[in-house]
């Protein structure tokens, strides 16, 4: 009998923990110059090997996700408690319990069709009542106003520029810190949608 580790699912959309036979997925994502625009660089695309090593290694408090839409499996999101181990940002007090995101949808056939914002929204929901997150946090790169947009929809707000934060095709690159705070986030959940 086969486990699959679902971590909630909504409608069409499912998340579910990262297993084994997801590496080719990553590998073909992560050497796609239209995903690594904005996540990892084009100058930067992974193979097995490199996959092997960023995912399925070390375990360092970061959970790791696979995303389905329907029956299939477009993408992929982590979580993270931010702390010293997991993040460089510290504007949020550990005590605060704040939780960090970073995710993609590797199969441009489902961009701009709105699922990015119900993951964001789908994985709020699920930090704030499960983990019972007091803030979610992410950094997009300033360039990507595609996320940007996506996350102010999601109730996300702007906290500070992040100066050369990321390291992305041969420059540091700066990023956003958006925050949303659980307490005010005003996200409408899938029940209330």
């Amino acid at each position: 009998m086969r486990v699959i580790l679902l971590l909630f699912e909504t409608g069409k959309l499912k998340i579910r923990y990262l297993q084994e036979r997801d590496k080719q997925l990553l590998v073909k994502w992560l050497s796609d110059p239209a995903v690594l625009e904005y996540y990892e660089g084009r100058d930067n695309p992974f193979d097995l090997a490199k996959v092997e090593k960023a995912f399925y290694g070390k375990d360092n408090g970061v959970f790791k996700c696979l995303v389905l839409y329907g029956e299939a499996a477009i993408g992929y999101i982590q979580f993270y408690p931010v702390n010293k181990q997991t993040s460089t940002i510290n504007d949020f007090d550990e005590q605060e319990n704040t939780y960090g995101i970073d995710q993609f949808i590797g199969e441009p056939d489902y961009w701009n069709k709105g699922i990015g914002t119900l993951l964001v929204r789908g994985i709020v929901e699920f930090l704030t009542d499960k983990k019972q997150a007091h803030n979610v946090i992410l950094d997009p790169q300033l360039s990507n106003k595609r996320a940007i947009r996506c996350y102010e929809k999601c109730g996300f707000y702007k906290v500070r520029v992040l100066p050369g934060h990321e390291w992305h095709e041969g420059e540091y690159r700066d990023c956003l810190l958006m925050a949303l705070k659980a307490k005010q986030k005003g996200v409408k959940t899938f029940e209330n949608r």
